[in-house]
């Protein structure tokens, strides 16, 4: 017997085996209302409502299990480039190597047939490890740029500190909060 994979432990799991007009009929539906209500024609349309949104809730769960194994396969292709790079770098780097031992032969190869790759079975492999990276380069651009601005600001700070742009700002401030405190005290001490 086949282990069984993720996605479809997901979807057995998550997933309803059964259409709703299977499971809850129209008719016991209605039936499920008071007897007064039966016959309101707002019935079907609440029966047709919750098939839509059963049926828009079991899409998103769908997306949401397909999500989850692809990065299921991304953790997978790390833990493999992380135990690569140990058995380059060699052990005694702080890393326990035989820790991870216990799940090797399920990473020792991804196709899960127990050979060496073939081409037919190592492009997608490598397609979802071009994706990855070029993932987790889009990420590094980002926080470079969030860096930089973030720099810019700060060099932008210590310019107007630098030219006294800055001191201006703050003298109005303390003036202002100075006017405020004397206000509030001044209030204080003619109501006693």
């Amino acid at each position: 017997m086949p282990q069984p994979t993720e996605v479809s432990l997901l979807t057995h799991l998550l997933l309803p085996p059964a259409s709703l007009p299977t499971i809850l009929t129209l008719q016991k539906f209605t039936a499920l209302f008071p007897i007064s209500l039966r016959s309101s024609p707002q019935i079907p349309l609440l029966y047709h409502e919750l098939q839509h949104q059963r049926a828009l809730q079991i899409d998103a769960v769908r997306k949401n299990v397909a999500a989850e194994a692809k990065r299921g396969e991304s953790m997978k292709r790390e833990v493999i480039r992380t135990r690569r790079r140990e058995e380059r770098e060699g052990p005694g780097l702080g890393v326990d190597v035989e820790e991870d031992r216990g799940i090797e032969g399920l990473l020792a190869d991804t196709n899960g047939s127990g050979k060496s790759h073939t081409l037919a079975s190592i492009l997608p492999e490598l397609d979802a490890a071009c994706s990855d990276l070029e993932a987790e380069i889009a990420e590094l651009e980002d926080e470079a740029g969030r860096v930089l601005s973030e720099m810019q600001r700060t060099v932008g700070q210590l310019s107007d500190l630098r030219y006294g742009k800055f001191a201006v700002s703050v003298r109005e401030e303390v003036l202002e909060g100075l006017k405020d405190l004397r206000a509030t005290s001044s209030g204080f001490s003619g109501s006693s």
